[in-house]
């Protein structure tokens, strides 16, 4: 596995830069990208559906 920069800690530049990324990961609206911003072992509830993976995760962006 990589790790992508900026990495902590964080200055006031690399924390604005960090949450750029991640809101042009979301807004870029691609499942696989914004799946892999999360862990292999990812918990997620939305309403009446819970995701246990990083797979259901990337399915469930997929079906929205």
């Amino acid at each position: 596995m990589s790790t992508r920069p900026p990495l902590p800690p964080f200055d006031r530049e690399s924390a604005i830069q960090k949450v750029r990324l991640a809101e042009d990961g979301w807004n870029g609206r691609d499942p696989a990208k914004v799946a892999l911003a999360y862990t292999l072992d990812t918990k997620w509830r939305n309403r009446s559906t819970f995701v246990n993976n990083r797979e259901e995760a990337q399915a469930f962006l997929t079906e929205k």
